[in-house]
């Protein structure tokens, strides 16, 4: 038995008391400077509005915008969980409407190598994260480095932030490529979908999804889906200047109203449940190498 299959098991028995998992998803992009941790934060706030308890993991090591969106500085990040003495329970800081955030921080560096007994401790604590939040939304770093993938692939759910500029669109095509290359991808158990950012039309947002999608037809013969669009608006990037979130200061604004389409639309779908569906599957294949 090799170890990856030893970790599988370990993880495996983990699980047998877990009746809920927690949904996942997994929000990133080709590029920075796209609108990818706005996104994650304002579905917080719609989820949240619409009656789910929400947790957001700050996965973008190095620029914590979840922080300054929330106006918070977390005490402890998932370090703590794995080097020290504290449940997960402990590093989840509490932001506005009681939506949950957990910084990653270095932690996020450690997560590939990883002993056996740090993987048990660290699934013991992901089973608790499980009964503290309906959905878990990842907010990733940008671009094609290897934690950014990881998280990608290991994700049920990737919602894929591209905006009109063709450098946005070549990085989000990049992205896609590299999750296809990756042996761990599995396209019929990963979806991807595709928010197209500062548009100024459906019409836009639409030819920028075709746009993508027939590079990702072409040449990978695979698919991305179109999850739906959020408008350039004065209301957001005022929103962003001032650090807030526009979804809690302007909700009437068409950003706003945006967000709350696309988190409608996310929750209103029927889902297939899989076995990388949940909060500990997603980090089960996250932290064990095929």
């Amino acid at each position: 038995m090799d170890q990856a299959e030893h970790l599988r098991n370990i993880v495996k028995a983990q699980e047998q008391n877990i009746v809920k998992q927690a949904r996942v998803i997994t929000v990133t992009s080709g590029k920075g400077g796209v609108g990818k941790s706005n996104l994650a934060v304002n579905l917080g706030v719609w989820f949240r509005k619409l009656g789910k308890r929400v947790i957001i993991f700050d996965a973008d090591f190095g620029l914590a915008n979840v922080e300054v969106l929330f106006g918070r500085v977390p005490k402890f990040n998932l370090s703590d969980v794995i080097y020290g003495e504290k449940k997960i329970a402990d590093i989840v800081s509490e932001g506005p409407m009681g939506i949950g955030f957990v910084s990653g921080g270095s932690g996020i560096v450690s997560l590939n190598n990883l002993d056996e007994l740090q993987v048990r401790h660290l699934i013991r604590s992901l089973s608790e994260l499980n009964e503290l939040c309906d959905i878990l939304i990842i907010d990733t770093g940008a671009g094609v480095g290897d934690t950014v993938l990881e998280f990608a692939v290991a994700s049920p759910e990737v919602l894929l932030v591209t905006t009109p500029e063709p450098t946005s669109i070549t990085d989000s095509y990049s992205l896609v490529k590299a999750m296809y290359k990756s042996p761990k991808f599995d396209e019929k158990m990963t979806r991807i979908r595709m928010v197209a950012n500062k548009v100024g039309s459906y019409d836009e947002a639409n030819n920028l999804y075709h746009k993508l999608n027939s590079v990702v037809g072409r040449f990978l013969h695979g698919n991305v889906d179109f999850l739906g669009m959020v408008p350039s608006d004065r209301s957001l990037e005022q929103a962003v200047i001032h650090q807030q979130i526009v979804s809690i200061s302007t909700p009437g604004a068409k950003s706003s109203k945006a967000f709350e389409q696309l988190a409608k639309s996310i929750l209103g779908e029927q889902q297939e449940i899989n076995n990388r569906w949940g909060l500990t599957d997603f980090f089960k294949n996250f932290i064990i190498k095929a």
